[in-house]
């Protein structure tokens, strides 16, 4: 239920803060005095559309904070939480609305979308009034409304789940004969290419192995010459090791001879022979690496040319060969076995049709016997509401051809308002006082089904008179016993069955201004008396009138 309502800096209404009751709130006031700006916050905090003309004038911005109290398994809080939004303790609804035209939308403070506040908001708040019954105009609402009546909720969800498994069933089942057609079009040319792949063999990475191989090769080919040159040189007839060697041996008999003059020299040509020994070992290890079999580096190239020549047929990069066979490969598979999975998946589709078709037959019979008794239900409250001439009936269509989610059935509200006259669809033949009158008959059948947990009705009791008045009083007192229920209302019958009265009145902004401001006041029972005086006798409040208001307000007690 809505439990808090505050208003900063929108139209008339500097700065509000209403707290709500369960059962009956009505509002009551002089006409201008500011009802439909409390009606245009709510729907703003609701994700209604906004607009810069509702901010206060001479302010940047206005705000609307709603506060909700619902039960930890309302359907508001599983989609805040679908969508990643934190739910715990109230649900707290906050629009921003700037002078500019823009908004900014939150839910329990962090930021959502107007359309997501806007469907969270219709789960939590319905508002009714003679312009404005949108519950009556879409059909699919009055399914959804007989549905909840009737208590089919469980066979709807259960219907719906069979709908997908067939539509899934049937997806699957055109999608492989799509396939298997496909395929058994390309049948020569795809048994033709699994055949040269299969002979090719792709393995993944091939093409970068064969290609560092053949690199590898060609650049051996390219420096083997100078390597062997190279080795020609350390250990050919034109090696200078023998002589460096025989020079050693020649200084060394000498070093004797004159000490210390020839040891150094003869140290570091024995240094220069390791070197040049160890430089022959490593070119003839160098020479032995460049060997390789020109046969080998020609199969290299073939097979890497190869496979090039197939990524080029198939215009796809080579990398990507082995999955084009494998892919085809399973073409040729299901064009080889296309004609037997088709036929499972064919029987299965049949069979997930047969149980879905068996549901819908089955839930339509029992709408059909829950439409019957809405319709009389419907029909209990219209007498005490002046329409005892009228007729509600809740036509159920059934078409096969309109399988859906929800069934077969197209389900609408008709009426007829006097004898004698053709019924049709109630939004096109009751009149607007008419409509509202419908409406609430519904949503008394209703009771706590098919209903938000809060219902405002905005002056559904505009043209009528008295008895239809306290008609309507009554069943609105009815239907607060099952959910909140607030009115907007210019009827004291109605005003005087309220649990909880708020009187909305305009007037100077404060001292030594003329802004003019719009506030509102929960009346106490002394004061209602008064309140609901002025309601029946109009400007002049007369003692008669103040007796009646006593009267009224005693019998509703």
């Amino acid at each position: 239920m809505l439990i808090q309502l505050s208003i900063r800096d929108i139209v008339l209404i500097e700065r509000l803060d209403l707290a709500f009751e369960t059962g009956l709130s009505v509002l009551t006031g002089e006409t201008g005095a500011g009802k439909s700006i409390l009606l245009d916050s709510l729907s703003l905090a609701l994700g209604g559309r906004g607009d810069g003309g509702l901010v206060r004038h001479g302010e940047d911005k206005g705000q609307v904070t709603a506060v909700f109290d619902v039960s930890g398994s309302h359907g508001a809080r599983k989609l805040l939480r679908d969508n990643g939004i934190d739910d715990d303790g109230d649900l707290i609804f906050r629009r921003i609305q700037s002078a500019d035209g823009r908004t900014r939308a939150s839910i329990n403070d962090q930021p959502v979308s107007v359309q997501l506040m806007r469907q969270a908001g219709q789960l939590l708040v319905e508002i009714h009034g003679q312009h404005d019954d949108r519950a009556l105009i879409d059909t699919d609402a009055h399914r959804t409304l007989l549905d909840a009546f009737a208590g089919l909720g469980e066979e709807v969800q259960q219907l719906s789940g069979l709908y997908r498994s067939w539509r899934d069933a049937e997806r699957a089942f055109k999608t492989h004969r799509a396939k298997v057609e496909a395929a058994a079009r390309e049948a020569d040319y795809i048994r033709a290419s699994v055949e040269e792949l299969e002979a090719l063999s792709p393995r993944d990475g091939e093409e970068d192995e064969l290609a560092e191989q053949r690199s590898r090769m060609q650049k051996s080919e390219r420096i083997a010459g100078d390597i062997s040159e190279a080795s020609e040189f350390l250990n050919g007839n034109a090696s200078p090791v023998p002589l460096i060697a025989s020079m050693v041996r020649r200084l060394e008999r000498k070093s004797h001879e004159a000490p210390g003059l020839l040891e150094e020299t003869v140290e570091l040509l024995d240094q220069a022979l390791n070197y040049l020994s160890n430089a022959q070992m490593e070119v003839e290890a160098a020479l032995r690496r460049t060997e390789f079999d020109p046969r080998e580096l020609e199969r290299v190239e073939e097979r890497l040319f190869a496979l090039r020549a197939a990524g080029r047929k198939y215009s796809i990069p080579v990398a990507d060969l082995p999955a084009l066979a494998e892919k085809m490969i399973s073409d040729l598979a299901d064009l080889d076995a296309g004609e037997e999975r088709l036929g499972e998946l064919e029987k299965l589709t049949t069979a997930a049709k047969a149980a879905y078709d068996e549901a819908a037959v089955t839930l339509s019979g029992k709408r059909r016997h829950g439409a019957e008794s809405l319709a009389a239900a419907v029909m209990d409250e219209l007498p005490a509401l002046k329409l005892e001439r009228a007729r509600f009936m809740v036509d159920v269509a059934s078409d096969p051809q309109t399988a859906g989610a929800g069934g077969i059935d197209t389900i609408e509200f008709h009426v007829q308002t006097n004898p004698g006259t053709r019924p049709g669809p109630i939004m096109k033949v009751a009149s607007g006082g008419e409509l509202s009158r419908f409406l609430l008959a519904l949503k008394v059948a209703l009771a706590d089904r098919g209903s938000a947990p809060t219902l405002v009705f905005d002056e559904i009791d505009t043209g009528v008179g008295g008895a239809v008045a306290d008609a309507i009083g009554q069943r609105l007192k009815r239907l607060s016993d099952k959910v909140q229920v607030l009115s907007v209302t210019h009827a004291p019958q109605v005003a005087a069955r309220a649990a909880t009265h708020l009187l909305i009145s305009k007037g100077p902004a404060g001292q030594g201004t003329d802004k003019i401001a719009t506030r509102v006041a929960t009346m106490e029972p002394e004061h209602r008396t008064e309140e609901i005086a002025r309601m029946l006798a109009g400007a002049s409040v007369t003692d008669e009138a103040r007796a009646a208001a006593k009267r009224l307000l005693a019998g509703n007690g």
